[in-house]
C-alpha cells in the first residue's frame, strides 16, 4: 500500500469530489498513485453515506479518461518525433531498426488489448501506454473506445467492493493488487513462453537448412579424388 495513501484519503475527505478529481486526473497522466484504493476508500464512505457513489462513478471516469487524453497528445508530439529519429539511418542506434519495425507492426495488431488491459488490470502501465499509443499514432478513435471501456471497469469494481465491504476495504485493496501482480507475472510468462516456442519452431529449419548447405559443399577429400582421378 503507498505511503501517501493516508494523506490522499485525508484530501480527499476534506475536499471532497474535486480532490478526486485531481487525483485521479494526475495519476492517469503518469504520476504513480493509488487510485483503486482511493475508489475502494470512497466506494467505502459513499456505504456510509458520506459520498454519492454515482456521482464518484462520473467523476472517476472522467478524471481517468481526460488524464490519458494528455498521455495520448504528448505521445503524438513528442514521442512522433522521438521514434522518427530513431528511425533515420546513423551508425550509432540504441534501438535497431528492425525492433522498431516489430514494435511498430505489434502494437498495430494488439494495441487495443493493450490500453484495454493497462486500464482495467495493470493500471501502472496506463501512463505508458498513453504515451505509446500516441507516438505509434495509433488511431484516435479506437483509442477512445478501449481508453472508456477500460476505465469503466476500473472505476466501476473498486467502487462495487468499496460499497459492498465497506470498513474491510483495505483488506480488499491489498487481495486486488494481489490479484493484479499475479495478472502482470502470468501476461509476462505467457508472452515468454510464446517466444520460447517459437523460436524453438525456428530452430529445426534452421539447421536443416545449414546441414543442406553442407552437403552441396564439396569436402576437401571429395576435391581431392576427383583430382587424382583426373587423367595426366
Amino acid at each position: 500500500m503507498s505511503a501517501f495513501l493516508p494523506y490522499l484519503i485525508t484530501w480527499m475527505q476534506q475536499y471532497g469530489y474535486p480532490a478526486l478529481w485531481l487525483i485521479i486526473f494526475v495519476a492517469a497522466i503518469g504520476v504513480p498513485l493509488p487510485v483503486s484504493f482511493m475508489l475502494l476508500a470512497a466506494g467505502a464512505f459513499s456505504a456510509l453515506g458520506d459520498f454519492n457513489v454515482f456521482l464518484v462513478g462520473v467523476i472517476a471516469l472522467t478524471a481517468s479518461v481526460s488524464g490519458d487524453q494528455i498521455g495520448y497528445l504528448l505521445g503524438r508530439s513528442i514521442g512522433t518525433r522521438l521514434l522518427t529519429w530513431l528511425e533515420q539511418p546513423r551508425r550509432f542506434n540504441p534501438i535497431s531498426q528492425r525492433t522498431l519495425q516489430h514494435a511498430h507492426t505489434y502494437f498495430t495488431k494488439r494495441g487495443g488489448l493493450a490500453i484495454f488491459l493497462s486500464r482495467s488490470v495493470v493500471s501502472a502501465l496506463g501512463g505508458t501506454i498513453n504515451l505509446l499509443s500516441g507516438a505509434e499514432v495509433y488511431p484516435y478513435h479506437r483509442f477512445l473506445v478501449y481508453d472508456i471501456s477500460g476505465e469503466l471497469c476500473a472505476a466501476i469494481i473498486p467502487l462495487a467492493l468499496g460499497y459492498i465491504f465497506g470498513a474491510s476495504w483495505e483488506a480488499v485493496g491489498n487481495i486486488l493488487g494481489m490479484v493484479s501482480l499475479l495478472i502482470l507475472s502470468l501476461l509476462v510468462a505467457a508472452y515468454l513462453s510464446y517466444r520460447l516456442i517459437r523460436m524453438l519452431q525456428r530452430m529445426p529449419v534452421t539447421k536443416i537448412a545449414s546441414l543442406q548447405g553442407e552437403k552441396k559443399r564439396p569436402s576437401l577429400r571429395d576435391m581431392k579424388e576427383s583430382t587424382d582421378s583426373l587423367p595426366l
